[in-house]
């Protein structure tokens, strides 16, 4: 079974018909991206050279993590931002040549949805909290699939400690690094949960005897 395939089954059955997984075909791509690639159709591209490289579980976890993006509806689309910016501007520009209102309110309101959307597409703060939505998204995916809790924690840590040694842009890095401190968090968060759980269950157990 090849790479391609292997991963193809590690998605959830209700993803299967709509969800591809190919080799990427540019020329120095990233290690994972998604791409839509026509209505209610999602690729997930890999570049193999790359990927091949890293360990088993880690490869796991970080294609999860792709399909928690999926899943969270935080797929990057067309970049039809500009286009509108560009053609909001200019018609914005020509009504205040020609001085009608109402189309230089709905030109200045294209512009201004525009700017909008490209400022919450560049947001670091919003592609850092996405981010972090689909690492518990990959965690949910990882126990679904057979992983114990400890275990889908400690594989994407791993991920997300290899991705920061290999990556050499500061900006990159820091991302990586603020991912992997908030799956600490969430671990420990989870931790916890589990010891309160344990121990409601000995203190009814307990109870049973003792009642």
């Amino acid at each position: 079974m090849s790479e391609l395939q292997r991963l193809k089954g590690l998605l959830p059955p209700e993803m299967q018909s709509w969800v591809f997984v190919e080799a990427a075909a540019s020329a120095d791509p990233p290690l994972i991206s998604l791409e839509e690639i026509g209505r209610d159709e999602v690729e997930i591209q890999l570049h193999l050279d790359k990927w091949d490289e890293l360990a088993l579980d880690h490869r796991n976890l970080l294609f999860w993590h792709e399909v928690g993006r999926i899943q969270n509806d935080a797929i990057p689309r067309d970049g039809w931002e500009m286009a509108a910016l560009a053609i909001g501007l200019g018609g914005a520009i020509g009504e205040l040549w020609v001085q009608d209102g109402l189309l230089l309110v709905l030109a200045v309101g294209l512009s201004g949805f525009a700017g909008y959307r490209l400022y919450l597409k560049n947001n670091s703060e919003k592609r850092l909290q996405d981010a972090i939505a689909a690492d518990e998204r990959a965690i949910g995916l990882a126990t679904r699939f057979g992983y114990t809790l400890p275990n889908a924690y400690k594989s994407l840590g791993g991920a997300l400690k290899e991705r920061i040694e290999q990556t050499r842009k500061k900006r990159q890095r820091s991302f990586f690094e603020d991912r992997l401190e908030a799956l600490r968090k969430s671990a420990g968060k989870a931790r916890a949960d589990m010891a309160q759980q344990q121990g409601s269950s000995r203190s009814v157990t307990s109870e049973n005897v003792y009642g």
